[in-house]
């Protein structure tokens, strides 16, 4: 009869571990048989701990794995293994050293190991040349803290773990360093330390002269947010009218024209409108957390200027400094020459330069300072001696940073850039409208007459603000609607009187000039009843009644839906006493401009590039599939079985033929002899199928 060798405990670890997991007082004294084995072993170890040890590996996995279930007799054990790495972690083996530091993983997953001093071990262990290892450690530092913050946020440990991890960011050590800051940013997206203190730390980064821990830090503050990616498209019906409101309304009548084009403009203003009520979205939070932007900035600049770092780098710096001058609104004068020296068209990424350039402009920034740049650009890109993308480019770039900073621009390089909606090239021309559609909503005083478009109510009321100056309202624009429909039954006061008479003494409009309808109420057709009647009430007694109606009464939800209703109606009807005038050219597109520009806003191109030879016949090379697909197939029943005679007549040269029988009489044959050959290759082919 064999004997079972498998069974034999004092050999077999992975039973034994099985067994004591299952009852530990029943195999106490199988354990302490290991446990003195391993003392032994250590002890041995400890005089060459260069060399490996299998054993060894095997008794501390062990240890490891029953530890929660003798708690006093493996005391000590963490303790010894600390010890061990702490003292021989440059000479240990590996593998070794690699099951050591699992075994102390395991141990803090069962909560046997203090997470400080763990993580002082581990930082220490970063220093050695183990790519394996240290991925491994910074793997089991971010989940640990993300463990430990798992169900409520731990501010006394994280508060210790933090001030560790800030001294580690200041090691000689650059590998240590850097992964420590690849462990506060992964935390930081992780929202477990989102706070000011861990973002004001990876700013001292930034003047690292590693430029690995340089990059790091950069690309921290450039990188997106996880949550601000996923953008939410939804719409309430309580925030307006929507799109199926909008074509309930206009198919309801007669289908003509007119209501066609009244139908397009009424989506166009719907969808720019939905575009302003969305929430701003405060994207790379990061940015908001730092403590003096002005200070953080000014030290970013002097390094960039004195920088001897790859070009790549300096972008990133570049980039920076232009987001914490726009999104904090900053004064850093010498940062525009700065940039104005790269705004060349042969100048390699000068599409991000340009992207700088508008990112840090703002109203605060005095036009003088702004004024140059434009120029420059004006003169480099838009150019008739330049390439029709490098014009679009220039325009674009000279659009985002008017946008931003509308008092840069005079008048006459207006006009000049607007005289573009004419070129021969699409992307010149689409450029130009979209500059003319801006300056059609801040001041259309600045267009020639014929670009400035079917004046509007709100665009007769636009113009750019003085440098600094803030239009502070003191009532809700629109609210005058509301009084008017309130207090139609009543007929009290003689004030109320007077709006009654000078609403309702106006003639009745057209119905259909293009007002905002919702349909889902029949009150809503009153209250554009309402809005057509208020259209010929002065500008100042609407300003005094809308002053009147905000300080007088709460405003409810339904409230400020109508008056919504009112100032969307303003951007469709026309202002008083215009009437309908030639369609002009209008911008396809209405971009959202918020705290933050992309590359697209810069880049964006109508019409795509023609494309040259090489890469047109790249394309169709790289579409065209296998053509085994389109032969016929003809298969042997023996694949090494030798050719017919009628397929080696195929193949044989034309002057040994062309003697033969067969060819000399082919071309003899009659009418008849052609009809029957004919037939019998049909039949032929038919009967092989």
């Amino acid at each position: 009869m064999s004997v079972r060798h498998n069974n034999k405990l004092p050999t077999n670890l992975p039973q034994l571990q099985n067994l004591i997991k299952r009852d530990p007082k029943s195999y106490t004294e199988e354990f302490l048989q290991q446990l003195r084995h391993y003392q032994s072993t250590l002890q041995v170890f400890k005089h060459q701990p260069d060399k490996s040890n299998k054993d060894l590996a095997e008794l501390v996995m062990f240890l490891a794995q029953v530890g929660h279930c003798y708690l006093t007799e493996l005391s000590n054990f963490p303790k010894e293994l600390t010890e061990l790495l702490l003292n021989h972690h440059t000479v240990l083996e590996p593998d070794l050293r690699m099951t050591f530091c699992k075994a102390l993983i395991l141990l803090r997953n069962k909560d046997l190991i203090d997470p400080t001093s763990l993580l002082e071990l581990f930082f220490e262990l970063l220093r050695c040349h183990d790519k394996l290892l240290r991925k491994t450690l910074y793997t089991h530092i971010v989940t640990d803290i993300k463990n430990i913050n798992s169900k409520h946020k731990n501010n006394k440990l994280n508060t210790t773990l933090q001030n560790f991890m800030y001294t580690m960011l200041r090691d000689s050590n650059p590998i240590a360093a850097k992964i420590s800051l690849d462990v506060m940013g992964e935390l930081y997206k992780r929202n477990i330390w989102n706070d000011a203190k861990t973002v004001n730390v990876i700013t001292t980064a930034c003047f690292s002269k590693v430029t690995k821990i340089l990059v790091g830090a950069l690309t921290f503050f450039l990188g997106r947010d996880e949550e601000e990616k996923k953008d939410s498209d939804s719409e309430s019906e309580d925030e307006g009218p929507t799109a199926r409101d909008l074509m309930v309304r206009y198919s309801t009548g007669k289908k003509t024209s007119k209501n066609k084009k009244k139908m397009e403009k009424a989506m166009k203003v719907l969808k720019k409108h939905k575009k302003k009520k969305k929430a701003e979205v405060f994207n790379f939070s990061a940015i908001h957390l730092i403590h003096d932007p002005q200070d953080f900035s000014e030290k970013l600049l002097k390094q960039l200027e004195s920088s001897k770092e790859r070009f790549e780098v300096k972008i990133m710096l570049m980039e920076l400094i232009s987001r914490l001058v726009g999104i904090h609104e900053l004064f850093l004068f010498n940062f525009y020459p700065f940039v104005q020296r790269f705004l060349q068209p042969h100048q390699r990424e000068v599409t991000k330069i340009l992207l700088c350039a508008a990112q840090a402009s703002h109203q605060l920034v005095p036009p003088e300072i702004i004024e140059p740049v434009i120029m420059t650009i004006a003169n480099n890109f838009v150019t008739d001696r330049n390439s029709g993308e490098v014009m679009t480019v220039g325009i674009n770039a000279i659009k985002e940073i008017v946008a931003r900073c509308p008092l840069s621009m005079s008048e006459d390089l207006l006009q000049d850039l607007t005289e573009y909606r004419s070129h021969k090239d699409k992307n010149v021309v689409m450029s130009a409208r979209g500059l003319i559609q801006l300056f059609r909503d801040l001041n259309p005083q600045m267009l020639h007459r014929k670009d400035r478009g079917k004046p509007t109510e709100s665009s007769s009321d636009a113009r750019i603000h003085d440098y600094g100056e803030l239009e502070a309202k003191d009532y809700i624009p629109g609210a005058e609607v509301l009084d008017v429909e309130t207090e139609e039954p009543k007929g009290g006061d003689g004030d109320k009187d007077g709006w009654e008479s000078a609403s309702m003494s106006e003639e009745e409009d057209d119905d259909d000039d293009g007002e905002w309808v919702n349909v889902h109420h029949s009150s809503d057709e009153d209250q554009q009843e309402v809005a057509e009647k208020l259209q010929s009430i002065p500008v100042e007694e609407r300003k005094a009644k809308a002053a009147a109606v905000s300080t007088s009464r709460l405003l409810t939800q339904e409230d400020f839906k109508k008056i919504r209703l009112a100032q969307m109606a303003k951007d469709v009807n026309s202002a008083p006493g215009k009437g309908q005038k030639r369609k002009t050219a209008e911008q396809d597109e209405e971009t959202e401009r918020g705290e933050l520009l992309t590359l697209r806003d810069i880049e964006r191109l109508h019409k795509k590039p023609k494309s040259d030879k090489e890469t047109r016949l790249a394309t169709a090379m790289a579409g065209r599939t296998d053509r085994k697909d389109f032969v016929k197939k003809r298969n042997k029943l023996n694949p090494y079985a030798s050719t017919s005679n009628k397929e080696k007549r195929k193949k044989k040269n034309f002057m040994m033929m062309k003697q033969s029988h067969n060819v000399r009489t082919k071309g003899k044959r009659s009418f008849r002899e052609k009809q029957i050959a004919l037939r019998d290759a049909l039949l032929k082919k038919k009967k092989h199928k």
